[in-house]
């Protein structure tokens, strides 16, 4: 059945810009998008909706969270607040390790219970797609489950979801610090087990993770197995990551605080997008930015996610980080929404299929209470949207 959905602001993100088309229409046929432009020019339809006015976007994509996990951190972060360290909660046994034993207690069943509640959350602010990375289980089982757990949250709901294997995430305590015999085991046993069930592979290049050098081992293994990559770098520190994952033509750079100018010039001749991240920067009380004015000089694509976690980022509101990257990192509002529409759907790999308005591409927008694209990003704590629709049917 053909759907037209007509008298809308259009918002097709094509081109540099937002690409408005005022007074806009678009059809939409067996899931994908047949045409997109002015209403008075638009095909018959068998199903026509007045969008009475109402701005249309792609839907939303948020390319970075942790939305699997076990567990919760809020007594950790209530230490904090009480001037405990992150190496004292670490060696009281808190931090990464606490949510890996919580997410190795459960199954995938519960696992997926407990994440529903986060993609729901999503969702009803627009999300059409959501990467979901492992990396609290550390060992091949775990691993595993939770990515089986990602695969069975995008058939529970009407989402897209693309799963990233980052075992390269901690050294779990059982080798006892020994990160190179971890990553024999990351590159040798858990990434050639992950075929059909990771669409890339990331990894965390800091001092308290991995080193670029074990970072390459885990890359050249997603090679072998067909896999893209992506990264979380320069967050806390500056290794070089960036230009690691360039060197590798990664499809994002995460975090991203001390990057330097030779990053940047990697990742800009790369074309690996800079994911930035503004709710572990708030959550963590970092004073470093990100270098917005170098990324966006250099041509360097920019995207925005919620890095939904229990330990630095325990969000679950895209419209909040529109408004973090606006008011943290100084992006506009053109920046902010591309960076949550096609960037974000070029850090996934998705930029063919996802990301703008255009023939061919699948039905995934969202229909806002407003006409000014501003508006998504201006407010704080409020939800404009009217209707979301997925591969043409409204939910």
């Amino acid at each position: 059945m053909d759907r037209l959905w007509t008298n809308a602001r259009l918002a097709t993100l094509t081109g540099d810009g937002l690409g408005l088309v005022e007074q806009g229409a678009i059809s939409v046929r067996d899931g994908r998008i047949a045409w997109v432009g002015p209403a008075a020019e638009a095909p018959a339809a068998t199903e026509t909706i007045d969008c009475e006015g109402r701005l249309l976007t792609p839907g939303l994509i948020d390319c970075h969270t942790h939305l699997v996990h076990g567990g919760s951190r809020a007594n950790e972060w209530a230490m904090r607040l009480e001037g405990a360290t992150y190496e004292e909660i670490a060696r009281a046994g808190g931090g990464i390790v606490s949510t890996m034993r919580a997410t190795r207690e459960m199954d995938e069943a519960a696992l997926v219970t407990s994440a529903l509640p986060r993609l729901d959350a999503l969702i009803s602010e627009g999300v059409t797609t959501v990467e979901i990375k492992s990396g609290y289980g550390l060992t091949m089982d775990d691993e595993i489950k939770m990515l089986r757990a990602a695969r069975t949250l995008g058939q529970a709901r009407a989402v897209r979801v693309a799963t990233t294997l980052l075992a390269a995430h901690a050294v779990p305590p059982e080798y006892k610090g020994d990160a190179d015999a971890y990553v024999d085991l990351v590159c040798e046993q858990i990434i050639p087990a992950a075929g059909g069930l990771a669409d890339a592979v990331d990894g965390f290049c800091e001092g308290i993770g991995f080193s670029p050098e074990q970072i390459a081992r885990v890359f050249d293994a997603a090679k072998v197995a067909g896999l893209p990559v992506k990264l979380h770098a320069e967050q806390l520190s500056h290794l070089a990551g960036a230009s690691l994952a360039a060197s590798y033509e990664a499809l994002s750079a995460d975090h991203l605080e001390h990057i330097d100018e030779a990053d940047i010039a990697a990742m800009a001749e790369a074309g690996t997008v800079a994911v930035l991240l503004p709710g572990a920067f708030y959550f963590m009380r970092e004073t470093k930015k990100p270098p917005v004015a170098a990324l966006r000089d250099a041509g360097v694509p920019m995207a925005l996610a919620t890095d939904c976690n229990p330990g630095t980022s325990p969000t679950t509101s895209l419209l909040l980080m529109l408004n973090m990257g606006a008011t943290l990192f100084g992006l506009s509002v053109i920046e902010c929404l591309r960076a949550v529409t096609i960037n974000a759907a070029r850090a996934l790999g998705l930029q063919g299929e996802i990301g703008t308005l255009e023939p061919g591409k699948a039905s995934d927008f969202a229909i806002w209470n407003t006409s000014e694209p501003a508006e998504l990003v201006y407010r704080i704590g409020f939800n404009p949207l009217h209707t979301r629709i997925k591969d043409g049917t409204c939910t």
